[in-house]
């Protein structure tokens, strides 16, 4: 198989992986908030929020930095591997095995720090899985990874049917996740023994280069876990689990969405990366102002949906017990879609190698977010939580924006964002006439959807918002100075 096609299997198959896993992820929510409705949620939630606070600080900035330190090391290939992996497993079992301690010093119920103290299994399990992606990466069989990961949703999802036929409440959910977890890490290590024969390895000189390449991403890494995550715990110290649950939820949503952003920004880094390398500013520019146009295509029509279908949305994924869970996200979707014009940005400025120059502003927004979490979540709950989370993602993103204009001097082109716009509005006339039909049931739902998309595209292409060259493969060869690149989703 040749460079261009393993390249296109590659990417497809990581595509294909992620729709099917986020799938039964949404299966696996239904099932979970049905089953333990909003209490029994806002516990989950609450759990799995305090743990993932331990699991990113483990992260050290290993994951990110994996696939750079195997790069162009075929002979030390296997020796870095093995300490990478080593240093992974030493960190998440110092980091993570801490949970459930801190945790009893946390005013939660019994029943949240027994959660913790079972469910901290489960995220030791991904955090070794990232090495072993990251050698899925340079070897570009991405399929091996996107299977694991779909096998491992069907396994949670039959643990949590289990769980549920044998009463075993809470704790039997938070069994399943931890035996989804194991599985994924087994057959990640089975899948990767073809490349390496990965062990436990121990040179500290080479974890003292790994962790000087590694500190400026967990420090940015930990700045955004605070930004981003800390509504969520905060929420749970000064509210009833009930409002978690409801917040929780909504943000299960949240994060299927912001997939697309960020998988599509992986995609397009590449592209970045070598034209910057190659000082082809003018394609960097050309490449950066499509992504920002495909992004704003995507995102701004999801606030006009959501703001007519947010309660019925999130009645068919979480049960009519969350439908109040719609509001917050007429809400939280303002973040998103900052999250996805943002993150063309953020990954522009990591192509350019110029990350570090961030740490002051995921500093600034992370100091500021933080106290304005403590102000508002005790006053305003659920409503100021999502509101300082609109703050600190519009914050990021116009940072980001800022650093790419000094740095590259680039100002995205507005036109077809304006063009998304108004095609949105014609969209939102439509839904404001049968918002009333979509609550009938679960087809009249979809039904409404499917239309509205048609609409908001159809019109969108009418105005000139999409051509017909756009329309054409998603994976298009380009040909430019005898060199080839693949350039995802975009025609130039």
């Amino acid at each position: 198989m040749s460079l261009a096609k393993k390249i296109a299997h590659n990417t497809l198959a990581q595509i294909i992986g992620k729709i099917i896993a986020t799938i039964l992820g949404l299966f696996s929510l239904a099932l979970i908030t049905r089953y333990l409705g909003q209490a029994g949620f806002g516990e989950y939630t609450t759990i799995t929020t305090f743990l993932t606070f331990f699991a990113t600080i483990a992260d050290l900035g290993l994951t990110l930095i994996t696939v750079q330190m195997i790069s162009g090391e075929k002979d030390n290939e296997n020796k870095i591997l093995n300490n990478l992996f080593s240093l992974r497993l030493v960190s998440a079992l110092i980091f993570i095995g801490l949970a459930p301690l801190s945790v009893i010093f946390f005013p939660y119920s019994g029943t949240i720090k027994i959660g913790v103290l079972i469910a901290a299994a489960s995220f030791v399990f991904p955090a070794l899985n990232q090495v072993i992606v990251g050698l899925f990466q340079k070897k570009l069989c991405m399929e091996r990874s996107a299977l694991a990961e779909v096998i491992s949703r069907v396994a949670l999802l039959i643990g949590i049917i289990i769980a549920q036929k044998l009463g075993w409440g809470l704790n039997g959910i938070l069994i399943a996740t931890v035996a989804s977890s194991l599985v994924s890490f087994l057959l990640h290590y089975f899948f990767s023994l073809k490349f390496a024969f990965i062990k436990l390895e121990f040179d500290l000189s080479l974890w003292k280069k790994i962790i000087s390449r590694s500190w400026p991403l967990a420090i940015t890494i930990i700045l955004n876990l605070i930004y981003l995550r800390a509504d969520t715990l905060i929420l749970s110290l000064f509210k009833e689990p009930e409002v978690v649950g409801l917040y929780g939820a909504t943000y299960k949503i949240i994060d299927v969405l912001t997939t697309l952003p960020f998988m599509f920004a992986g995609l397009i880094l590449p592209i970045l990366t070598a034209s910057w390398v190659n000082n082809n500013k003018d394609y960097f520019k050309k490449v950066l102002q499509k992504s920002f146009d495909f992004m704003a295509i995507i995102a701004i029509p999801l606030i006009i949906g959501s703001e007519f279908l947010g309660r019925q949305i999130m009645t068919f994924v979480a049960g009519a017990d969350f439908a109040l869970a719609g509001d917050i996200l007429k809400i939280l979707i303002y973040a998103v879609v900052a999250i996805f014009l943002g993150t063309m940005f953020s990954h522009a400025i990591i192509a350019i190698n110029q990350q570090k120059k961030m740490i002051a502003f995921y500093l600034f927004t992370s100091i500021t977010a933080l106290a304005a979490y403590f102000y508002l979540i005790p006053r305003y709950s659920y409503i100021g939580a999502a509101a300082v989370t609109i703050y600190s993602e519009v914050l990021i993103a116009l940072f980001s924006a800022y650093c790419v204009f000094k740095y590259v001097h680039f100002l995205p082109n507005l036109k077809i964002s304006l063009k998304s716009l108004l095609a949105s509005l014609v969209m939102g006339i439509f839904l404001y006439f049968s918002a009333d039909y979509a609550n009938q049931g679960i087809g009249q739902l979809i039904l409404i959807i499917l239309i509205a998309c048609a609409l908001y595209f159809i019109f969108l292409y009418l105005i000139g918002g999409i051509k017909s060259a756009d329309l054409k493969s998603i994976f298009k060869k380009q040909s430019k100075g005898g060199g080839q690149s693949y350039s995802p989703g975009i025609n130039l």
